[in-house]
């Protein structure tokens, strides 16, 4: 039977237990991704190519990039603000306590009420900044979307995140009202989650959002299974998603691992001629081949878990306690303080995992050239990425720290000039 914790107070040497597990798993984390990550995805030897975006796009490319940019820039800069100003009242303020406190009922109700009535505040004040940001799409022709459909997907989109934010607090708090050392499950559940989600993503969310058809037969289809033979990376299936009823941009990924992992490519992206539709699929199967999808589950899990200590830090004791007037975890109010420390938490570890992102994308574009030895192609595919979803070229210091998780087209196809003087054929 579950008991009711009377005491909500840390057990002796709990709060010191927590603040070890955390220097350790946060240790282990920095030491796998200092060492994993691949720093440097060409030899030492290789010709070092300065990126310019004046030497691969003309003034009107650029121009447009420049425009779209400043379009998109307000609602999106607005849209984080909004973001950490409604984590920061509820992380430094009772609102969120004292609201929650008027909802009435078992505590699991309490809870499961608590997130989505703070999910959907959320969502209804970050409504017109989404308006905002698809007409800016519609008036740069990338958004191919009626309102009614844009609508159904933020409603999923909600839906989806409000589950799962509903699944981790749930668990939290019953948690906390178990065991006075709620840290060590908290820990291994969310390691746990982590890995259940990034099995489940691409077989239970993804097709709530796009239908996948396998790549009709034909010469293409036949190259692409060629080439990831001649890669030695098993492939499932090749998909293609019906991205063209959302939008005009390009794009291919590779999702899941073991069963569950394919390579998937937008209709879009068939549009372009055969060698580039290979290079991508290329620079996909460079990911396959080095278990990217693996090892960012895993890197999240432990993060994941890291989080889960330094949660019970944050709510077993200190000035976050005091102020939002929370006594623990364990009690329902809880909800508001827990998902503004989530909130936060993405956002300050999204520079840290965009610069992780960045090199591991830059290796998967080191293998496309290796395994197809054809950089002039490479460089007009990636041309033709850039000005079709019209690319930032040339991103401030501070956009390219919050959303770049891709080098930028300059940079991808200097990398490919340097790659080419390196092996001795013709640059882009």
């Amino acid at each position: 039977m579950t008991r009711t914790v009377t005491d909500t107070s840390p057990a002796p040497g709990a709060l010191r237990g927590a603040g070890w597990a955390l220097a350790v798993l946060g240790a282990a984390t920095l030491a796998v991704v200092a060492l994993t990550t691949p720093w440097r995805a060409l030899p030492e030897g290789a010709p070092p190519v300065a990126p310019d975006p004046a030497r691969d796009f003309t003034a009107a490319e650029i121009a447009r990039s420049e425009a779209f940019d400043s379009a998109v820039s307000a609602p999106a800069y607005l849209s984080l603000g909004l973001t950490l100003l409604v984590a920061g009242l509820l992380v430094a303020t009772p609102l969120g306590a004292r609201a929650l406190s008027r909802l009435r009922g078992p505590w699991w109700a309490r809870v499961l009420l608590g997130v989505l009535a703070v999910s959907v505040v959320v969502a209804i004040l970050r409504w017109p900044l989404g308006v905002w940001s698809e007409i800016r799409l519609r008036e740069f022709g990338l958004s191919t979307q009626t309102w009614p459909s844009w609508t159904a997907d933020r409603l999923k989109n909600l839906g989806v995140g409000t589950g799962l934010s509903a699944i981790m607090v749930l668990a939290v708090v019953a948690l906390a009202r178990r065991y006075r050392r709620w840290w060590i499950p908290a820990a291994v559940g969310a390691f746990t989650l982590t890995v259940l989600a990034s099995f489940a993503y691409p077989v239970v969310v993804e097709p709530l959002f796009n239908d996948f058809t396998p790549m009709p037969a034909g010469q293409l289809r036949t190259d692409l299974l060629a080439m990831a033979a001649k890669d030695g990376v098993p492939v499932e299936n090749v998909l293609v998603a019906d991205a063209s009823r959302r939008t005009t941009a390009l794009n291919a990924y590779v999702s899941g691992f073991g069963a569950t992992r394919r390579i998937v490519v937008y209709d879009t992206l068939l549009k372009a001629p055969a060698d580039q539709v290979e290079l991508v699929v290329a620079h996909e199967l460079g990911h396959a081949k080095a278990g990217d999808v693996l090892y960012g589950t895993l890197v999240g899990g432990l993060g994941a878990a890291c989080g889960a200590c330094l949660l019970y830090l944050l709510t077993s004791a200190g000035p976050v306690r005091r102020r939002t007037e929370v006594p623990s975890a364990a009690d329902p109010r809880a909800v508001g303080l827990i998902m503004g420390l989530l909130s936060l938490a993405t956002v300050l570890s999204g520079p840290a995992q965009n610069l992780v992102s960045r090199h591991i994308e830059t290796r998967a574009d080191a293998h496309a050239l290796d395994l197809t030895r054809n950089p002039v192609v490479f460089g007009a595919m990636q041309k033709r990425l850039a000005v079709t979803n019209i690319s930032d070229l040339s991103p401030d210091v501070v956009e390219y720290l919050l959303y770049a998780s891709h080098p930028t087209a300059p940079q991808r196809i200097a990398m490919a000039r340097s790659w080419a003087l390196l092996n001795g054929v013709a640059e882009p």
